[in-house]
């Protein structure tokens, strides 16, 4: 069983920045990729970022590409995404989620953390 712990979510003006954190409760954090969601209200939940166990391989969604980082330090067991150049429109609750084995772009991730809310104001 793997715990996810999210934090850094906030409010923030469009424009502006944030880094999201995610923590693993796991000996073994580096036997996991690594994931990002995003849930809007009204919406269904949606892939934001994922990377591989090594942080050398790395997937975006097109709406974040160029503006959105993920990386990760398994010494720390940390996950992170950093946010710039934020819109409205990425407001939502943020998902941390682990999978075993390697990194995919679809919601088959085993664990999910609850969620750090990012509100983007215009």
């Amino acid at each position: 069983q793997v715990q996810l712990v999210e934090s850094g979510g906030g409010l923030v003006q469009a424009g502006g920045s944030l880094r999201l954190s995610c923590s693993a409760s796991t000996r073994t954090f580096s036997n996991y990729a690594m994931g990002w969601f995003r849930q809007a209200p009204g919406k269904a939940r949606e892939f934001v970022s994922a990377v591989d166990w090594s942080g050398n391989i790395a997937y975006y969604a097109d709406s974040v590409k160029g503006r959105f980082t993920i990386s990760r330090d398994n010494a720390k067991n940390t996950v992170y995404l950093q946010m710039n150049t934020l819109k409205p429109e990425d407001t939502a609750v943020y998902y941390c989620a682990a999978r075993y084995g390697a990194v995919i772009q679809s919601m088959a991730y085993n664990y999910w953390g609850q969620g750090t809310q990012v509100t983007v104001s215009s």
